[in-house]
């Protein structure tokens, strides 16, 4: 079965850290640009970051220099470190790929 699981998600103060993971079963991440997404009540999902097949990464603006996408050392991992969070960064997190969608991690930065 092909599936994707998101963790690490959390309540965390504004300027803290959380590292998501992505585990993979029946895909390989190596064969595809992986994305993670985040949604807010009544919003679109947006794309924050992705990740290609040979690791090269890009970010959307709002996470540039605060978030890192890496591939784990397995094949079928993936994570975002997450650094200096704001409150805007508040949201659910997926990742994707070839069409996949994990079920989500929240993510909530408050004081």
């Amino acid at each position: 079965q092909v599936r994707l699981v998101e963790s690490g998600g959390g309540l965390v103060q504004p300027g803290g850290s959380l590292r998501l993971s992505c585990v993979a079963f029946g895909v390989d991440f190596s064969a595809d640009t992986l994305f993670w997404y985040r949604q807010t009540p009544g919003k679109q999902r947006e794309a924050v970051a992705t990740i290609s097949p040979i690791g090269t990464a890009m970010y959307e603006d709002s996470v540039k220099g605060r978030f890192t996408a890496s591939r784990g050392d397995t094949k079928n991992t993936v994570y975002l470190q997450m650094n200096n969070l704001k409150p805007e960064d508040t949201a659910v997190y997926y990742c994707r790929i070839s069409g996949v969608w994990g079920q989500g991690t929240q993510v909530t930065v408050s004081s």
